[in-house]
């Protein structure tokens, strides 16, 4: 990566700015997990025992007006990154404003701050998800020029928070959590060791097409599975039951079927339902084809089998999307299958691409098991697509 990062900077008695993705799940004011904010411990550290003076922003949800800041503060977060880092977080509770700026004044080295939801900008005019000049100018005038993106998770968006204080600063740099995410998926992608697979799931063709485009040119194996399936299957002309399907995407299918050609691997059979809740069959089907007013919700244990041969012996796995319904025990077979079928690759580097890929690993106990777990699911899926991201093209070249 030819940007300059977090250690190419002197720090000491400055005042950095860094923009974390501490948009963590709450219920009742009670972080329910914390991976993010623990993946950004590591540059926070970093920063304090250089005698950096950081000051962290974050958003945290959707605000669209006033009524949606309930439940939106920060507050919570600086408690819990204060235990995790054992000692105080400074939080003034606001986006801007003297109050912000005295606390920050106020600063000695090695101090932490976090301001006030980004997001809260939003509630007048969009001004942080618009990258509005002037808030970029005003966050970036709290620093001392230097500015630090560790929110691989917002990457793929031009925000104030992101790119507004990157062009106002003399050094826009990456973390550790940036530079690693970009390192290992970029680095999967343009250069892989070879036998290289990448597996997609998920429910929609129309979610995945720049992907699976970008992948056929340069893996090796496409593996497709989860409910985006059936449109591939309803465009050979094969029966899929009451199962989801993408009609307006069926010529699409066509195409990249015909243009991948035995690269592109797709399930043999299915796990079926009688619906999708308050079922009363759940049944493996004997091939490809779905009974008619049943719908498939994982893949099937020859589908299984299959994509645990075609998984072995690769050297590079990418995987991003689940092969079902994983949140629902009877449909989580396929998925936790092709989990195992990659942990067992021995000495291979294995990415998961965020989102439910990397909810299912967490969730089902595999997360140790790969090389990497990106911490952003619509960044990492623009980086398989092979487009730029703002948030790190913003940054300084070296």
């Amino acid at each position: 990566m030819n940007k300059e990062t977090v250690k190419d900077i002197t720090l000491k008695g400055k005042k950095v700015l860094v923009r974390v993705d501490f948009n963590v799940p709450l219920q009742d004011g009670v972080i329910t997990n914390d991976n993010r904010i623990t993946a950004a411990l590591p540059t926070i550290n970093y920063i304090l025992e250089q005698g950096g003076r950081a000051i962290l922003f974050s958003h945290l949800g959707r605000v669209k007006e006033e009524a949606d800041k309930e439940g939106k503060s920060l507050a919570p977060v600086a408690k819990a990154l204060g235990e995790k880092l054992g000692k105080e977080v400074v939080f003034p509770g606001v986006t801007r404003g003297d109050a912000l700026e005295t606390a920050i004044e106020r600063l000695g080295d090695g101090d932490i701050l976090l301001v006030e939801n980004t997001r809260f900008e939003d509630i007048e005019g969009k001004k942080e998800s618009k990258n509005d000049a002037e808030l970029g100018k005003y966050w970036a005038s709290l620093g001392d020029g230097i500015f630090v993106n560790d929110a691989f998770g917002t990457a793929h968006r031009a925000h104030a928070s992101n790119v507004g204080i990157s062009s106002n600063v003399r050094h826009a740099v990456a973390g550790f959590l940036l530079e690693n995410e970009i390192k290992f998926i970029k680095h999967a992608v343009d250069a892989p060791e070879r036998p290289f697979v990448a597996i997609l799931g998920g429910s929609k063709v129309s979610d995945k097409i720049g992907v699976i485009e970008n992948l056929l040119d340069k893996a090796d194996k496409v593996i497709v599975g989860g409910g985006m399936t059936y449109t591939f299957y309803k465009a050979q002309g094969l029966e899929i039951g009451a199962s989801l399907c993408e009609d307006d995407k069926l010529e699409l299918a066509k195409e990249l079927m015909e243009k991948a050609g035995d690269k592109l691997i797709l399930p043999v059979d299915s796990k079926e339902a009688n619906a999708f809740s308050g079922y009363t069959v759940v049944q493996d089907t004997a091939g490809e084809a779905v009974t008619e007013g049943f719908l498939g919700l994982d893949i099937g244990p020859k589908s299984i089998a299959k994509f645990e041969a075609e998984i072995a012996g690769a050297k590079t796995v990418v995987w991003n999307g689940p092969m079902g319904v994983f949140e629902n025990a009877d449909f989580q077979a396929g998925t936790i299958g092709v989990m195992d079928a990659i942990a067992a690759q021995t000495g291979a580097t294995s990415i998961i691409g965020g989102g439910d890929s990397a909810a299912a690993a967490i969730n089902l106990g595999r997360a140790d098991k790969f090389s990497w777990i990106s911490t952003g699911g619509g960044a990492s899926m623009e980086l398989l697509e092979g487009k730029a991201l703002p948030g790190l093209t913003s940054l300084t070249d070296k």
